[in-house]
């Protein structure tokens, strides 16, 4: 089996291999969690002699501290030491999931050349945490592998329609159904696809931890002092949080950071934490991953659609087994807002995306 691992590299400067070891980012992290060099050190399973040279060497590269102890105490993190954190964190929510993507691309061809592609199923989706995890599960195991494409919930769609995928990951807020249906309806025919129910997640407003702006709603976006993060154009999360705005009506217009994007859940709540906006529209499992606090909204239905032809087909018999398994219900237990009453089933598209309002959609069996 063929795996690929991409990664990055922090250079103090272009070429002067003055590279940073991610073993500091661990550190910053351990401290910044347990509260001193010592409770550090353990967390990161290092010795103390190790990580007081680390931070030594490195705040002497950067000539600012990146800790400050103090005499009973113990330690935290200077304000710059916080912001390198919070850089890093950004870069591993934005670009992880793309490198992944990547990687995972470019194991698809390689192994489509020497004939082991036929244990890999095509994957586009809006981003989910869940989805993620299943993925490197299965990435460590002999056996079916997914081939996993992080891309908005209309794009997902789109791709699934033009042949690029054997199932588009997409979701959509429960009281919604209508207004995200007539989009959704573009790309999925009753007769011509099926959906097989992923998860519902909690969606809301992440805000730092301790809600210091006392933000309590979406009329509080609208104040002078609280700044946005909001989701790329297209995505499910824009889709629902326009609609929200909408409903409630307040005018986009009247909200400051509502053009500044990003394209991933854990992205926003990454750029909430680390202090460049007050608030983010996103899932309740990405404000927990940042220690955010959280002000829930609504709940969603997340949905993965294949061609009802395709269901016999082995790989995605295989996968759907794996829906109904112990193994995606333990990755989903341990994700807070996430829950399991659609898990495994299967939907008509006119039930789950109806024309006209409705109580809730139906499960059938297949």
């Amino acid at each position: 089996m063929i795996r690929v691992k991409l990664q990055y590299e922090w250079q103090l400067q272009p070429g002067s291999g003055q590279v940073l070891e991610p073993v500091l980012f661990r550190v910053l992290y351990a401290v910044h969690s347990a509260g001193s060099l010592a409770g550090a050190a353990r967390t990161a399973q290092l010795s103390y002699r190790h990580v007081w040279g680390l931070m030594g060497k490195w705040e002497r590269m950067f000539g600012k501290p990146l800790v400050k102890l103090s005499r009973g105490r113990g330690a935290e993190l200077t304000e710059f030491g916080q912001k390198l954190l919070w850089a890093e964190q950004l870069v591993q929510a934005r670009l992880a999931p793309e490198i992944d993507s990547v990687g995972h691309e470019i194991e698809r061809v390689l192994s489509h050349v020497i004939e082991l592609s036929a244990t890999r199923l095509a994957i586009c989706a809006s981003h989910d945490l869940a989805l993620a995890q299943l993925r490197d599960r299965l990435a460590q195991d002999e056996g079916l592998k997914l081939d996993l494409r992080f891309v908005g919930s209309l794009d997902s769609l789109a791709a699934l329609a033009k042949g690029q995928c054997s199932l588009a990951g997409f979701h959509f807020a429960e009281g919604m159904e209508q207004a995200a249906a007539a989009m959704f309806r573009r790309y999925l025919k009753p007769r011509r696809h099926k959906l097989i129910g992923l998860a519902t997640r909690t969606q809301g407003l992440m805000v730092a931890k301790g809600n210091p702006k006392a933000i309590r709603d979406l009329s509080d976006l609208t104040r002078k002092d609280v700044r946005l993060i909001n989701r790329q154009r297209d995505s499910g999360s824009r889709i629902e949080f326009d609609e929200l705005l909408s409903g409630a009506g307040i005018d986009p217009a009247a909200i400051d950071g509502y053009h500044t994007e990003e394209f991933t859940h854990l992205a926003v709540a990454a750029t909430v934490a680390g202090g460049m906006a007050d608030a983010g529209y996103g899932i309740r499992a990405a404000a927990a991953h940042y220690g955010l606090d959280f002000i829930p909204l609504l709940t969603e239905r997340y949905y993965l659609a294949c061609r009802s032809e395709s269901l016999q087909e082995p790989l995605l018999a295989s996968f759907i087994e794996l829906l109904r398994g112990a193994q995606l219900r333990q990755i989903l237990a341990a994700l807070p807002g996430y829950g399991t009453g659609i898990t495994g089933k299967f939907y008509d598209v006119s039930d789950a995306l109806p024309a006209k309002p409705a109580v809730g959609a139906v499960a059938r069996a297949i």
